[in-house]
């Protein structure tokens, strides 16, 4: 390669001086004042004769000149048409750094050289530079109207942002700058343009924050269940299902035994019910504890288990239940009795409603409540519904059914406390919400004594199906609690079960049975809501197996299941919570200076934790003066911090 001296040349998209040859190498100078030594091939001549004198790399490009870039494109297109273009072979660089800033020079062939580079007005090599084509120019001109139009706007909307300025003065388009804010405040992404371009932490709260500031989302948009990893846009449609004929299946007949599915009044879809047979001489008898038959259908790794096991659990929100089986399903297998007429409780009859498939739990039980017979059955019932009010109702009839149910529910919860068992009760309330309507409702939840009896006949299915369970070595989901550290000194009042929760260790899944310890039972797993809980629906799935005589999931199998079905149910959980504290908290967002009455369940210096019954919520407060456990003190709404999900409350 032949180079004069202080010829202008290109390396490493940088310019730079020639300054002669040492070794078979190039001593060029760079624009930082260094030299280095480069190959001829990293190199690439911009002008080949010798830069003046005074000529500077530092000031090279800063002082742009001004030319009608379009009108030389217009000019080299029409000659290009008219074939005055060296016979359409285009110009060479030489050429067109003349033509375009009238004579060649190092600054203007750097300047031709970039734009060239640039590609949008000019094409082809440096020895043949052609127009690029009007069509395909002026696509790009508007792309670069509609960019630049773009960031004039973006920069004005942040300016709106840092003003404060309500969303609601926005363009749509101004809208559409907040969608990667909305992703992430519902945990679809991990970062945010918006917010690094405004200084702020990305973060969902901070996302959050600022969505609500600047009036995008308001208290009615709650993004918790997106951040669980739960949509609330509707499924896509899936395929059609073969339901089966429920009296082709070989099914034992129970329809003669009163089964009640004693539930909330707003439930539609019960999976359990009860039936006793008349108790013996003795005081032995047999409970019947009947529940939805989904696993006749769905089939282990089938698309209806895997959808199941990725939600884990049916996700109950406040704005609704997002459930974790298809509706056709639920419709299909829900134990779909005829609810029991509002008349006095000594004037009902059983009403005939539609018979259902289920399977059922025939537990023979001993006098102190021992489980002697434990065998399962596919089955068809009859059930009737009753809400938790009407079982109460019928508690107080004399020799009823539901009378007897609620002795034997109370026997058995004796018998567990007397093995260790741990009993909590604390006020609850549920939150419900109509976004359409803009209402938020919170009341508490009436303590109904029936609850004990679907909650002890649930426990002694769960206790008797892991005991069939070990018996038949069958693989199987156990649940398991270890010990928790109680103390010497009990509190009473709700201090004491605040005082007890605290103790109470997290429950574990396993293929391997132990000790429940907050229940009192030697072995335990749950099986009494398949249309609810994943691994409810994989017990199922291993006693019909068994049932038939077929081969079930191993324990590794079923280990998989458990791992993936509960760490879904986990997120369910989490969602839920989030979600309760989200809608009271919007609840209370419209209600600042109240008054609210508070239980102390502990303390700690001037710091104390205290209930509120009204909203079933926990707070921290500073306090004064001599306060004990359980008493009772006033508190002032002070702030509620939405995005962070933060309430403050001060003692009055």
């Amino acid at each position: 390669m032949d180079i004069k001296a202080r010829a202008l040349l290109l390396y490493r998209k940088e310019p730079a001086l020639f300054q002669g040859m040492e070794g078979g190498k190039l001593n060029i100078l760079l624009p930082a004042g260094e030299t280095v030594k480069v190959r001829e091939k990293d190199v690439e001549i911009i002008y080949p004769e010798p830069c003046p004198p005074d000529f500077s790399l530092k000031n090279l490009g800063k002082n742009p000149i001004e030319i009608n870039v379009r009108e030389i494109w217009e000019l080299m297109l029409d000659e290009d048409a008219g074939g005055s273009q060296a016979g359409n072979a285009g110009l060479d660089f030489v050429e067109f750094t003349e033509l375009v800033f009238g004579k060649n020079s190092p600054e203007n062939a750097w300047a031709a050289r970039a734009l060239f580079d640039e590609g949008f007005y000019f094409t082809g090599e440096l020895n043949s530079i052609r127009a690029r084509p009007r069509a395909l120019v002026e696509g790009d001109e508007k792309k670069r109207e509609e960019k630049e139009r773009e960031g004039r706007d973006r920069a004005l909307f942040l300016e709106k942002l840092k003003n404060s300025v309500s969303v609601t003065e926005f363009s749509p388009e101004e809208r559409a700058f907040l969608q990667d804010a909305e992703a992430l405040a519902r945990g679809l992404s991990d970062k945010s343009r918006l917010l690094k371009e405004l200084g702020r932490t990305e973060s969902p709260e901070e996302a959050h924050k600022l969505l609500l500031t600047s009036g995008a989302w308001t208290i009615w948009d709650n993004p918790h269940p997106h951040r669980y990893g739960f949509s609330k846009k509707p499924e896509a449609a899936k395929s059609q299902l073969n339901f089966p004929d429920i009296f082709s299946q070989y099914r034992v007949d129970l329809t003669h035994l009163p089964a009640y599915a004693i539930d909330s009044p707003w439930s539609k879809d019960p999976d359990d019910a009860i039936s006793l047979e008349e108790e013996e001489p003795d005081g032995s008898c047999i409970l019947w504890v009947h529940t939805a038959d989904p696993a006749s259908m769905i089939e282990p790794g089938s698309s209806e288990d895997i959808h199941a096991r990725d939600r884990g659990s049916t996700l109950y929100l406040p704005e609704g239940a997002h459930p974790m089986l298809r509706e056709d399903i639920l419709a299909f297998f829900a134990l779909k009795g005829q609810s029991m007429p509002d008349s006095p409780p000594e004037s009902r009859k059983m009403p005939q409603g539609q018979v259902s498939p289920a399977l059922s739990f025939k537990i023979n039980l001993s006098p102190s409540i021992k489980i002697t017979k434990f065998e399962v059955f596919s089955s068809l019932i009859r059930a009737e519904r009753l809400t938790y009010a009407q079982a109460d109702d019928l508690i107080d009839v004399s020799d009823s059914i539901i009378a007897k149910l609620f002795a034997l529910a109370q026997k058995n919860v004796e018998r567990r406390l007397d093995t260790g068992a741990v009993m909590i009760e604390m006020p609850e309330v549920n939150v419900h919400v109509d976004p359409a309507a803009k209402e938020i409702t919170i009341q508490e939840v009436v303590h109904y004594r029936s609850t004990e009896i679907v909650r002890e006949c649930m426990v002694l299915a769960g206790e008797g199906a892991a005991h069939w369970a070990l018996h038949n070595k069958i693989p199987f989901p156990y649940i398991s609690q270890e010990a928790g550290d109680l103390p010497e000194k009990r509190l009473t009042g709700l201090a004491g079960a605040y005082q007890i929760r605290r103790c109470m260790r997290p429950r574990s899944l396993s293929i391997k049975p132990g000790v429940h310890w907050g229940l009192g039972l030697d072995e335990y797993t749950q099986v009494t809501s398949p249309l609810r809980r994943y691994t409810d629906l994989l017990c199922h799935q291993q006693i019909r197996a068994f049932l038939k005589g077929e081969k079930p999931l191993t324990e590794d199998e079923v280990l998989q299941r458990i791992a993936a079905a509960d760490a879904a149910s986990h997120s369910a959980i989490r969602a839920e919570r989030a979600s309760k504290i989200h809608w009271i908290n919007a609840y209370l967002s419209q209600r600042k200076d109240s008054i609210w009455d508070g239980i102390i369940l502990d303390l700690k210096g001037s710091r104390a934790v205290v209930f509120i019954p009204a909203l079933g919520m926990e707070t921290n407060v500073n306090i004064k003066g001599n306060l004990a456990y359980n008493d009772k003190i006033k508190l002032k709404l002070s702030s509620v911090r939405m995005a962070e999900g933060e309430t403050v409350f001060s003692a009055e």
